[in-house]
């Protein structure tokens, strides 16, 4: 796992952005609302206070077309700092990682900074469902192994069901997944997208965190319905004494 290790510093401020769904065109519309749109505003807000480093998890994409990917090229060019990213099931993973091979964008998925290493995992398989098969949890329990510093998990997928419609696009081999990380009781948390909504929760000593979406919300009930509720985002601050902040933000419509 390629690693990325940030100047030495008291803590780290992460952006994490999620669910932007661009399509081919910039004014075509996800859902009621232009997804271009919704991720320029996001942008325009945190230009002048960029954080160190901005993360993206997932479903970058709509349609997965070459012109989406080229839209968020574009958008991203103005960011100063660097952007890691993983891919959603509704992105096209190999030519994501063609398209997005210069700056602002870096491959690496295991970061560290202020005394913590942040590991961003894939969780895309053969279908929108999550997966995270055994050479993926192998890979993980390495660096774990490797490094004892706190630790804090990104992936696309929600790893637990949280009583919502997109429950059936739940990670489906979560178990194994679950009796890896007790071994390790130096993972905090994971935060992910893909749920379109704002949450907090411990599970088996783990917080977990669903990272609201650039695009559109999702309401929390077994019947999917959507919010026009403006961008929403989660800022991130990770500290060297191992403490972790986290702050939902969103521009109202």
């Amino acid at each position: 796992m390629l690693a990325y290790h940030f100047p030495k510093q008291d803590q780290l401020r992460l952006v994490q952005l999620t669910d932007c769904h661009l399509l081919a065109e910039p004014s075509a519309l996800y859902q009621g609302v232009s997804p271009y749109h919704q991720l320029q505003a996001v942008l325009q807000q945190l230009a002048g206070n960029w954080p160190d480093a901005v993360l993206l998890t997932g479903d970058l994409s709509q349609d997965h077309s070459l012109a989406s990917y080229q839209h968020l090229q574009d958008l991203m060019q103005q960011v100063p700092v660097p952007v890691f990213w993983l891919p959603g099931n509704h992105d096209d993973s190999q030519q994501l990682g063609q398209l997005l091979a210069k700056a602002p964008f870096l491959p690496h998925k295991s970061l560290h900074a202020a005394g913590w290493q942040l590991l961003l995992l894939d969780s895309t398989g053969p279908t929108p469902a999550g997966y995270f098969p055994h050479e993926r949890r192998a890979e993980l329990a390495v660096q774990l192994k490797q490094h004892s510093e706190p630790c804090w998990l990104f992936a696309h997928h929600h790893p637990w069901p949280i009583g919502s419609s997109i429950d059936r696009h739940g990670w489906q081999d979560a178990e194994p997944f679950w009796q890896l990380l007790q071994q390790y009781p130096q993972v905090r948390g994971l935060a992910h997208g893909h749920c379109h909504h704002a949450y907090r929760r411990r599970q088996q000593g783990i917080e977990l965190v669903g990272c609201p979406a650039t695009s559109v919300q999702f309401q929390q009930t077994i019947e999917w319905q959507t919010q026009l509720q403006g961008p929403q985002w989660c800022e991130w601050s990770f500290h060297h004494d191992g403490s972790v902040q986290l702050d939902f933000k969103r521009i109202m419509p």
